[in-house]
């Protein structure tokens, strides 16, 4: 059996070897079962009689319900590692388990008494081809860390490097696709028993043996590190270890030694004379690029694998539980999080759907109503001011209530980002994952040219055919947070767009907001006119001018408030504005597009002239063509000197 799993055949997990494999022994199986079998229907047998116990009760029903959560955390210890695991993974699970159960798997530890070194020692000799104090010219004579895969090292290389040397446990294959194979027995009984069973339980348990095969191989780890390495290595103020692949072997690793100090000792951190806050802004900011930028991201930041290194940088470790999020996951991820902030629940619904939360014949009313009541901040405060663990929990009940699958990859992306809130809490208890991350997602979504998120920017700026000028300032105004923020690659970006095949349902819109927000100004100057011409009729009440220009929403002040902020903007060369403002008028488009807007504005104020003549009786003249192109002028003018302003 040992050869059989460290083999070709189990390489990756196979259900179907492993089935072949285990229904030659069936007495060995039958009396794990009962190991596993007797413990869990006494837990089962206990929360069912929670249930009737709740209804009556619902008070000490809570008490008694979270003791079941402790006892059954208590309990998957004792099964042992793939249990463990399993825990850990359910602990992110909101569909499958109540929040009480997630809190409590939460706390499950992976740690496990070591195993001898004569054993360990013989997993190096058959992995790497020769005796350890051959390969190594020092190694520690105890383990310094043993968890339920396997137990690490000390070590250094005869070339001088220190090195971590993590070893495999013996058995542990055999042990856990043993459990896998119990366990797939069972769920697909209650998949066929049990109506109230929705989620997939094979499958779930499925892509977790997947993942809990890659990571029992080393050279899948390494694999991962190399890779962790490439994309955020470069990054300021991250480090990534290096893997000595020579000395790396499916049950064995070799990987620089890290000296320093966990992140969540701000002491030790304080003394070294780093600032435990920047470090954890360092942190976020690498996590956001590996969720949003590449999806390749380190699924399990707690403490002992963030350690901030003699020169200040942020060291990540151990990179046997990795994820993957697609493209248009990402894309999907970014769309749902300017929702949220911007508390458009319809639409946050809406991506739920395409992200395969749920189903598209789900009640949407229902589950708007209650993303609506979940995300209420207190009076006075915002989305993003909110706990990410908070805001996570209240949505887990959601998604326990309603029918939410909650794909693999968001279950990793909930555990990273909450564990990583957790610790950053330890430094300053005032963190907020999502104030820190939505300068990032603005940023993005005014930066990215990817057809993807032009759409989503045109959905955030557009409804029911309106511009929403006050979305566009809030993206400019949380954007200008973020560290990679470049107003004038922005403005560049975006005014490429717009000019473009790609942007022409976005461009016309746009003509279509400036060109009722220069009517509104003409009608302003119209009427300012009138007051000053001796041709103003002698009446004291309000012309039709006037009481128009009331009632036209004006967009102004707020255009003007985003002016203000590009201008404000202290990286912004007047030189090299100038030049790009130059190449812009220069394209044949900019020409076209300014046309639109002239021939919008003046047809709209003529349709106004019009109206005002045959109301008013007045010449043609006087109503509509002097002071219509005195106005319009004026308005213009206004708008150009907005732009040029002092500071450009």
């Amino acid at each position: 059996m040992t050869d059989l799993l460290n083999g070709i055949e189990l390489d990756r997990y196979d259900a179907s070897v492993i089935q072949a494999y285990f229904d030659q022994y069936p007495l060995r199986v039958r009396l794990r079962f009962l190991e596993i079998f007797l413990p869990l229907s006494t837990l089962i047998f206990k929360l069912r009689r929670y249930s009737q116990k709740s209804k009556k009760d619902k008070t000490n029903s809570q008490i008694y319900l979270r003791a079941l959560a402790k006892e059954a955390r208590e309990l998957i210890t004792r099964l042992g590692p793939a249990f463990i695991k399993i825990g850990q993974a359910l602990s992110t699970r909101p569909d499958i388990i109540p929040p009480v159960f997630m809190d409590e798997f939460a706390l499950l530890q992976d740690q496990l008494p070591p195993f001898s070194n004569e054993i360990a020692f013989r997993f190096i000799r058959e992995a790497l081809g020769a005796d350890p104090l051959e390969i190594y010219s020092e190694i520690s004579e105890v383990p310094i860390a043993a968890a339920s895969l396997g137990q690490v090292y000390k070590g250094r290389l005869h070339s001088g490097e220190l090195v971590a040397i993590k070893v495999q446990r013996p058995d542990i294959a055999e042990g856990i696709a043993l459990d896998m194979y119990i366990l797939r027995g069972i769920a697909d009984w209650m998949m066929r028993h049990l109506k109230f069973v929705q989620s997939n339980l094979i499958g779930i348990l499925e892509e977790f043996a997947s993942r809990i095969f890659e990571e029992m191989d080393y050279n899948h780890e390494a694999d991962n590190a190399e890779r962790f390495a490439s994309y955020y290595g470069h990054l300021e103020g991250i480090y990534v270890p290096r893997i000595y692949r020579e000395y790396t072997a499916k049950r064995v690793l070799t990987m620089e030694w890290i000296e320093g100090i966990k992140l969540t000792n701000v002491g030790k951190v304080k003394e070294a004379g780093f600032d435990s806050r920047e470090i954890i802004g360092v942190g976020v900011q690498c996590s956001l690029k590996q969720l949003l930028d590449h999806g390749f991201f380190h699924a399990d930041p707690h403490p002992g694998n963030l350690l901030v290194m003699g020169d200040g940088r942020l060291a990540y470790l151990d990179f046997g539980m990795m994820s993957e999020v697609t493209a248009p996951q990402r894309f999907g991820l970014i769309e749902a999080i300017v929702h949220l902030v911007n508390r458009d629940f319809e639409a946050l619904s809406k991506d739920y759907v395409r992200l395969g939360f749920l189903t598209p014949d789900v009640d949407s009313v229902g589950i708007t109503q209650a993303l609506s009541e979940v995300f209420n901040p207190p009076p006075g405060n915002s989305l993003i001011q909110m706990d990410f663990k908070d805001m996570t929990d209240q949505l887990s009940q959601i998604m326990y209530d309603y029918p939410f699958r909650v794909p693999p990859y968001y279950a990793l992306i909930i555990r990273s980002l909450v564990t990583l809130e957790g610790i950053a809490f330890t430094v300053d208890p005032n963190f907020k994952v999502l104030a820190v991350a939505y300068p990032y997602v603005a940023n993005r979504l005014l930066m990215d040219e990817t057809p993807e998120l032009r759409h989503a920017l045109k959905d955030v700026l557009f409804r029911d055919g309106e511009f929403r000028w006050n979305r566009l300032e809030n993206l400019l105004t949380s954007a200008r947070t973020n560290t990679d923020y470049d107003v004038a690659a922005t403005v560049d970006k975006v005014v490429d767009f717009l000019l473009s095949e790609r942007g022409e349902f976005l461009r016309h819109s746009l003509i279509n907001e400036l060109a009722k927000t220069l009517e509104t100004e003409a009608v302003k100057q119209l009427q300012q006119l009138r007051n000053l011409s001796p041709l103003r009729s002698a009446s004291n009440g309000e012309t039709s001018a006037s009481t128009a220009s009331r009632d036209l929403p004006s967009n102004w002040e707020q255009i003007s408030q985003i002016i203000g902020l590009l201008r404000q903007d202290s990286s912004v060369n007047p030189q090299d504005l100038l030049k790009f403002a130059r190449q812009t008028l220069a394209k044949p488009a900019t020409f076209q597009v300014g046309r639109d807007i002239i021939g919008q504005v003046a047809q709209r104020l003529l349709a106004r002239g019009i109206r005002e003549f045959a109301l008013q009786g007045k010449s043609l003249h006087e109503t509509i063509y002097e002071p219509t192109t005195q106005a319009a002028t004026s308005a213009t003018a206004k708008l150009l000197r907005h732009v040029n302003g002092r500071s450009w």
